[in-house]
C-alpha cells in the first residue's frame, strides 16, 4: 500500500486524534498530502508536523468548526488553495452524547445532525465541483455501528449517522459518472476517550470483547487506516455506495454497548 496515493491530496476532518488520526497517518504513509481540520488548532498543528517529519508529505492544519457551513466551505477552499487539488474527502469529525430517547430535546437532535450529518453534506457539496472537473474523487464518510445496530441511549447519534449513510449512497449513485466514489467506514477502534472509558468500566470492555470474533479492540492506524487508503486509491474505483465494517466482526451479532445515563 506504500505510496499508492503519491500525488493525491486529502482533507480529514477531526484528523488529529483517534480514528481520524489513524486515517490521516495511513494516508500520509501512502504518499498523500493532507489538510487536517480540527476544532483545536494546536492538535492539528502537532499532527501536521508529525506527518511532515515522518512521511515527508505536505501537511497543513486548519482550525474548523464543522457545525458552521461557512467554516466548512472555507476549509474546502483552503485545501484547494494549499494543495492545488482535492482528491479525497474524509468526513470523520463527529460525536455522541448519551441520553435516554425521551429526554432528548430538539436542540440535542439538531446539534447531532449539525455535527454528524450537515458537516459532511456541506463538505461534499463544496468538494464536488473540483472533483468533477478533475474526473476523480474519493469520499469516505465515517458511520457508526451505533446507528446500524440501534444501540441504546444514543438516538441522536444513531439517526444522524444513518442519515449520513443514506447521503453517501445517494452521492455514489449521482456522482459515479464523474469518477467520484462514496463509501462509508463503520469503525471500531480505540481512541483516547474510549481507552479512558474502558479503563473506568472494565466490565463493559470485557463484555464487548466477548462479542468481537477476533477477540481484541481495533487500532486506528493499523486497522482502520489501510481500509481508508484502499478507498482513497485507484484500486477502489469500481467500489461505491458500500459500508465497510472494520470492527473485528463485532457487527455480525452486535455488541453489548450500553452507556450509563441518568433517568
Amino acid at each position: 500500500m506504500r505510496q499508492v496515493l503519491q500525488g493525491r491530496t486529502a482533507i480529514v476532518t477531526g484528523g488529529g486524534v483517534g480514528v481520524g488520526q489513524g486515517i490521516t497517518r495511513a494516508l500520509a504513509q501512502a504518499g498523500c498530502d493532507v489538510l487536517i481540520a480540527q476544532r483545536s488548532l494546536d492538535v492539528a498543528e502537532a499532527e501536521a508536523a508529525h506527518l511532515r517529519d515522518t512521511f515527508g508529505v505536505r501537511a497543513f492544519a486548519r482550525k474548523v468548526d464543522v457545525t458552521s457551513r461557512d467554516a466548512v466551505e472555507a476549509m474546502v477552499a483552503a485545501a484547494l488553495a494549499e494543495l492545488g487539488r482535492l482528491d479525497v474527502l474524509v468526513n470523520n469529525a463527529g460525536g455522541s452524547f448519551p441520553k435516554r430517547l425521551e429526554n432528548h430535546t430538539d436542540e440535542d437532535m439538531q446539534g447531532a445532525f449539525l455535527l454528524n450529518y450537515w458537516s459532511a453534506f456541506w463538505a461534499m457539496r463544496a468538494a464536488f465541483p473540483a472533483m468533477k472537473a478533475q474526473g476523480y474523487g474519493r469520499i469516505i464518510n465515517l458511520g457508526s455501528l451505533n446507528g446500524v445496530n440501534a444501540h441504546m441511549f444514543t438516538v441522536a447519534y444513531n439517526a444522524s449517522k444513518e442519515a449520513l449513510r443514506t447521503l453517501t449512497r445517494t452521492a455514489a449513485v449521482e456522482w459515479g459518472g464523474h469518477g467520484i466514489t462514496a463509501n462509508v467506514i463503520c469503525p471500531s477502534a480505540l481512541s483516547p476517550a474510549s481507552r479512558d472509558y474502558f479503563d473506568n468500566n472494565p466490565e463493559m470492555a470485557e463484555a464487548i470483547l466477548g462479542q468481537v470474533p477476533v477477540g481484541r479492540f481495533g487500532e486506528a492506524a493499523a486497522d482502520i487506516g489501510p481500509a481508508a487508503v484502499f478507498l482513497a486509491s485507484e484500486m477502489s474505483g469500481y467500489m461505491t455506495g458500500n459500508t465497510l465494517f472494520i470492527d473485528g466482526g463485532g457487527h455480525i451479532n452486535g455488541v453489548a454497548w450500553r452507556p450509563q445515563v441518568e433517568d
